[in-house]
């Protein structure tokens, strides 16, 4: 019989309402039920693409004897860490305080008050590497809250008070500056992996938001070796394994520091930012590799994670069925023996193939198969017969039971998309991209935002969820409506993301130190208000709403707006030379803020000569409106004249423009434009 999850539109949480564990969704009515049992609460967190989380679900949680101990000793509680961040975030960090290490399950045991006291990960279904098994867990915690219940309860309550005193206080103090980002510059050089690429050691992740930093820092200062360590590690990561080498799109992190074997979900989220780090690459060299890829990834996520409803699904699974033997595997999908290829192509094209993609007997992945890569050149083939042999290898792909799809649709990873698609659609001439974002636009107008514009954090098949948008909603869903005025020169876009943006200022942002939090002020009260000015595998909601702030401002000229950018920015001049890798958004938005940024009005047609020079130049973070002389919703364009009767674009900082240019090369000489 379902349990109680059966009601929910989340396809993580629905993939557990057969369980025969009697769970509950985050609740009001989970934790009574705690305090009237008497009994501790099972907090289980994860997400429907995650590899361990469905090994732990079919290990213990599909497990009638696993399930009846949970039942009888516990309320359990399954979240979804993707329409839940905030708690998600709360007891992220009482486990990353208490084991120093943090992941996905995410198993901790609360109090009925919701104050944690157990914290771990995944745990195997019998002792294993030094790891106790889960049922062992169970009955230590059943057993310490029965007979020591006043110690747990004291050391949970310690526990919270530590995680409720961890304010930030980088609100309202200097801005950064040329020092800092020097300093961070320095930083990253010193944790770059000059052999493969990429910053740290293994597991590795795309970096896309330090890769952002060093094009805009190359742009502003010249440096040559912060262009270097982007143009390298972005060349690894498009050649190896963690990228889709047949149906383009990248995967969630590699396992390696090699860039070869990935963790094969595929995130809405890692494909938008991979997409813009790529189109704004080219813009900066020109590179046709990074323009291969760029329209690759977004013409992936428009196949492939579109929804019907005009928006984009949150991820694909790393796992998926193995014909030969039923079983769902992680990567089946995706790799490749030289037999195998033989099978599709015939002997000649098979060798050929497996030299091409590096494809051996031993293999690169697991039980002789390999993922594709590209570890020679392009110039081995041509170009023709590439094409045809990656055909044929997709046609034959396709016959394969293909990953799941969790089609949940997040505001903030759709702004992150819409972003990147009017972006890259506009650069290369791709209407139809530039059509997908603004249809994923309009759907969370439509769907997402209330008649007072706050934001519901998820949909499912047309259908709102119940959760509130956090930070990253508001401050992506805005970049990404900025984004859409630039290349559309509709005003309306900038309309809706004032509307946000004015949400982020008087319900996400301390009046006092000008410092933000991840919850709004009238949002539910957890055991603490979650706040973190770093990047995860995502932008922070802190640093992205500087960013959107701050380009809403040089689009208005709002200094309300200015201001509420430049205070939260405080916290890049603390912990940008620090940790420049966990902050790269803040560090790119402040590059930004050193550059101007600079204000680009085009007088005349939208997506003519002069408006696709703005949009492919390269000052950092510069704004572009385009459209008819006289301004209509657009400010930028107010009072600005056609010179001569002909299209003319204005480069402004603060509104205080230089004269107008009428040349696309004038215009590229204005905004330094370095691409041949």
């Amino acid at each position: 019989m379902p349990n109680r999850l059966a009601h929910e539109t989340s396809p993580y949480l629905l993939q557990h309402a057969d369980n025969p564990v009697d769970w509950w969704p985050w609740s009001a009515e989970a934790f009574a039920e705690a305090r009237r049992r008497g009994v501790p609460v099972l907090l289980s967190v994860g997400y429907s693409s995650c590899h361990w989380c469905h090994v732990m679900a079919h290990e213990s949680f599909e497990d009638q004897a696993t399930a009846a101990v949970l039942n009888e000793n516990f309320v359990n509680i399954k979240v979804d860490r993707e329409e839940r961040p905030d708690v998600d975030a709360v007891y992220m960090e009482a486990v990353q305080a208490a084991t120093g290490q943090g992941g996905w399950p995410m198993t901790v045991f609360l109090t009925p008050d919701a104050e944690p006291f157990y914290f771990g990960t995944y745990f195997p279904p019998e002792p294993r590497h030094g790891m106790p098994s889960f049922t062992q867990v169970l009955h230590g915690v059943r057993d310490a809250w029965t007979d020591r219940q006043g110690e747990v309860t004291e050391v949970a309550g310690k526990i919270t008070a530590d995680l409720a005193a961890r304010e930030l206080p980088y609100g309202n103090t200097e801005l950064p500056g040329e020092n800092e980002l020097a300093q961070a510059l320095l930083g990253l050089t010193r944790e770059y992996d000059a052999t493969y690429g990429g910053f740290g050691g293994a597991p590795k992740f795309p970096p896309s938001m330090v890769i952002e930093f060093l094009l805009r820092h190359h742009a502003r200062t010249g440096a040559e070796g912060a262009l270097q360590m982007a143009v390298d590690t972005c060349e690894r990561m498009a050649r190896g394994g963690i990228y889709d080498q047949l149906g383009g799109g990248f995967a969630r992190y590699s396992v390696d520091r090699e860039f070869t074997v990935p963790h094969f979900e595929k995130m809405l989220y890692d494909n938008a930012l991979l997409c813009r780090a790529y189109a704004h690459l080219w813009r900066s060299t020109g590179s046709e590799l990074a323009k291969r890829v760029a329209l690759e990834t977004a013409d992936f996520m428009v196949r492939e994670l579109r929804t019907n409803e005009g928006g984009f699904a949150s991820a694909l699974d790393a796992d998926s069925e193995d014909p030969a033997s039923g079983k769902h595997i992680e990567g089946a999908y995706y790799v490749w023996t030289p037999r195998q290829l033989t099978e599709v192509l015939g002997e000649a094209d098979g060798e050929v193939a497996a030299r091409y993609f590096g494809v051996t007997e031993e293999g690169t992945f697991e039980e002789g198969a390999s993922v594709l890569q590209l570890p020679q050149g392009d110039e081995v083939l041509d170009a023709g017969r590439v094409e045809r042999i990656r055909q044929r290898l997709s046609d034959a792909r396709a016959e394969r039971p293909a990953p799941g799809r969790d089609d949940k649709i997040v505001a903030a990873w759709n702004g992150l998309a819409i972003a990147a698609l009017a972006e890259t659609g506009a650069y290369f001439g791709r209407q139809d991209l530039v059509d997908a974002a603004v249809c994923a636009g309009d759907l969370l107008v439509r769907l997402h935002m209330d008649p007072l514009a706050r934001l519901a954090r998820t949909s499912k098949d047309g259908h709102v969820g119940a959760n509130a948008g956090v930070l990253e909603d508001y401050a992506d869903v805005a970049e990404g409506f900025l984004a859409l005025a630039s290349v559309t020169g509709e005003g309306v876009w900038l309309e809706f993301a004032g509307f946000l943006l004015d949400h982020v200022i008087d319900r996400f942002t301390d009046p006092e130190s000008g410092a933000l939090y991840d919850t709004a002020a009238d949002a539910e009260q957890l055991i603490r208000r979650p706040q973190d000015p770093t990047d995860n595998a995502t932008p922070s909601g802190w640093t992205a709403a500087a960013g959107a702030l701050l380009s809403y401002a040089a689009h208005t000229g709002s200094e309300p707006h200015r201001t509420a950018a430049e205070r939260a920015l405080g916290v890049v001049k603390a912990l940008g030379p620090r940790a420049p890798r966990f902050i790269g958004n803040g560090l790119a938005v402040a590059e930004a803020l050193l550059d101007g940024p600079r204000e680009i009005a085009v007088v005349g047609q939208v997506g003519g000569r002069l408006h696709h020079a703005a949009l492919t130049g390269t000052a950092p973070g510069a704004v572009v409106a385009a459209g008819e002389a006289g301004g209509g919703e657009l400010p930028l364009l107010v009072d600005r004249p056609l010179v001569d009767g002909h299209e003319a674009a204005y480069v402004c900082r603060h509104f205080v423009c230089d004269a107008p240019v009428t040349e696309v090369e004038q215009l590229r000489r204005m905004l330094g434009e370095t691409q041949g």
